[in-house]
Formats: structure tokens, sequence, C-alpha cells
């Protein structure tokens, strides 16, 4: 009998609603099929808002510290950041991403086969430049007015990392198309409109030359020069374009890849596609380490009424497992995730059903 291999995963619940799925993602796992050989340990760290108002700091050093020394993984829930500026506070899950090395942010956006129009796409985002290295400053204009102003950064280095992530999934998702396609069973996946592996490489370097047009010149260099790349198809689309497209065409799409920001907006907006954030997962990736982290936010007008949708955190925790080389323990949450949404019985009030956050993780559960 082959060993059974222990993860260590951290935990970080973060404020209101992520102190609810966190939870979900935790039991999913320990309720994984034996027969897949895993075990789990659970640690709990703190951060975010309510941790800055506690402990005067938004991402306390010992999580950084636990995380790089005691864990394998880690599920990041939700931050409660304020719209104002608030002194000495910034977002714990940005310096997190920066901290670790966390240079790609991964957001699939997936319909259930069943729906009139399926959708089926993977949202690649750079991690950790572009106008999230949050370097502004205000000063006063001869005329007494105030200005602001913002550094964007885009490194060649960050746009060779996050193009080659892009090239990388859409091979991975093209072999899963392909032996979905050859399986007994391909008649439960969604049919795809892909015949070969797309990716879309999204910009505005027509009017932001410098910044953008590296980022273009260094993410088509890298998918054009590598021979592992040779049956990629590539393409590019002016980011405001890209926005009218996808709402438009959604199924044009297979892995989309983007600088920072405009890869932040495009990703929220795309999960309009699918019905709710609630569905719609992330994952923070490095090269040695990756956070799942549902793509909603804290959510604080239904916090505490045990309503939240977990699916966004189940489906971050299988995508967490799929960047460990878990493959087939994150096909299985995927599968048991579609199969509850499919048949609608039970489902959170942001998808019109009148479940609780544990009906919907007890019935995932149930079909792992």
């Amino acid at each position: 009998m082959a060993a059974r291999r222990t993860l260590r995963i951290g935990l970080i619940p973060g404020d209101g609603i992520g102190r609810e799925v966190i939870p979900a993602g935790r039991r999913i796992l320990e309720a994984l099929p034996s027969s897949l050989g895993l075990n789990f340990t659970f640690t709990t760290h703190s951060a975010g808002f309510e941790t800055f108002q506690k402990q005067g700091v938004a991402l306390p050093e010992e999580t950084v510290q636990a995380l790089k020394s005691d864990c394998d993984a880690a599920l990041f829930g939700a931050v409660s950041s304020p719209t104002t500026k608030v002194e000495g506070y910034s977002s714990p899950i940005v310096a997190l991403r920066k901290r670790l090395a966390l240079y790609a942010n991964v957001r699939p956006v997936k319909s259930i086969r069943t729906a009139a129009s399926p959708v089926d796409l993977v949202i690649v985002r750079e991690n950790t430049e572009d106008l999230y290295v949050k370097e502004e400053k205000t000063y006063t204009a001869a005329d007494g007015s105030k200005i602001a102003e913002a550094i964007k950064r885009i490194s060649e280095t960050a746009s060779a990392n996050i193009a080659a992530m892009a090239g990388d999934i859409a091979l991975r998702r093209q072999r899963v198309r392909e032996a979905s396609s050859s399986s007994s069973s391909s008649s439960s996946d969604a049919p795809s409109h892909h015949t070969s592996p797309l990716v879309t490489i999204t910009h505005k370097s027509n009017v932001l030359s410098q910044t953008d047009g590296l980022f273009r010149e260094t993410a088509r260099s890298v998918l054009t020069s590598n021979p592992a790349y040779t049956s990629l198809t590539l393409e590019e689309q002016i980011v405001d374009s890209m926005v009218y497209k996808l709402f438009r065409q959604p199924s044009a799409y297979d892995v989309i890849v983007a600088p920072n920001l405009y890869g932040d907006i495009l990703s929220d907006g795309a999960a309009a596609l699918v019905g709710s954030l609630g569905l719609v997962p992330s994952a923070n990736v490095g090269k040695d380490f990756v956070i799942g982290e549902p793509c909603h936010g804290s959510a604080p007008d239904i916090e505490g009424k045990g309503i939240a949708n977990p699916i966004a955190t189940i489906r971050s925790t299988a995508l967490m497992l799929e960047f460990l080389g878990l493959e087939d323990a994150a096909a299985r949450i995927y599968r048991a995730v579609d199969a509850n949404l499919e048949e609608g019985r039970l489902t959170s009030p942001d998808l019109g059903g009148g479940a609780s956050t544990e009906e919907v993780v007890e019935d995932v559960c149930r079909r792992l």
C-alpha cells in the first residue's frame, strides 16, 4: 500500500463571511475519500482589518512566518478593506502575495454544463505589480489644487512569468478536454468551443506604449519562442474591447492573461456570466506556495446569517489542490460542486435558492 501524504494547510479566515466559508474548505478536505491517500492538518492564522484594529497591523509577521515554515498551502477568506484611507492600514492579501512571491492570480470562471450558453474560461492575472505596487503621492499644484499620482510598474520578469503560467494552464486545459472527449463519461462534460489551446493577451498598449507595451511584447515573446507552446493559438485584445467581447461572446475565450489591474476588473466582472461572485474561485500561485482565495468580499450585509455561498471557497480549495499537483482530488471536488449546482435543489440565496451555508457544504460532502 502506498504511503499516505500529509499536507499542512494554513487557514486565514480574515473578516466577515470569511470566517463562515473557510471552515467549508476544511470540511471538504476532510471529506475526501481515503482512497486518495491524503491526510490534512490545519492551523489558523490572523489577518484582516479586524486584526489591524486589534493589533495595529493587518498582516502579523507571525502569520507570514507560519505560512513559510509550517504550511504547504493555505486558504484565505475575505478582507473588509476600508474605502477611505486609514493611516497605517494596507491590504493583507496584497502583502501576502508579495511576501510569498505569489506572482499569479488564477481565476477560473465556469458555468454548469446545462446553462443556455456554457462559460468555461480562466483569467490569469499578474499579481505583484502594475498599479498595485501602491506607490502614490498627493501634492499641491501651483494654483493650489491637489494632484494625486500613482506609479504603474510593469517588469519584463513578471510579465514573462505570468505569460508562461497562462501558457501552461492553456495546455493543461487542452489535455483535460482531450481526455474528456475520449472518455466514456464525456457526456457529463460541457462541450468545448476550442479545438486547440488559446491564450488571449489583454493590454492597452495603444495608449500606454511603454508599460503595457512591455507586457504585450514580453508575453508574445514567451509564448511564441518557447517550443513547449507551439500548439497554442495566440491572440491579443485591447482591454476596453475585451470587456465588451467578454460579455457578448464569452465562449470565444479560453485563457486570458492580463496585467494586475485589468485582470482584477475582468475577473470580477466575469463572475456576472455565471450568476454570482459566490461561485468564483481563485488561487494565488508562486513557485513554492499557493493560497486558495474565493473572489467575493467580506459581505458585511450577510455576515452572521449563515447564508454565505461556500462554493467559491470549495472551488478555491480544489484549485489549491490542483496547483499542488493533486489533480485527482481536485477533480473529485469539482464534480461534486457541479452536481450540486446542476441539481439546483440546495443552493444559497445569491443563486435564488434557500439553502444555508451548512446545507450546501453538507450536500457537496455527501457527493464526495
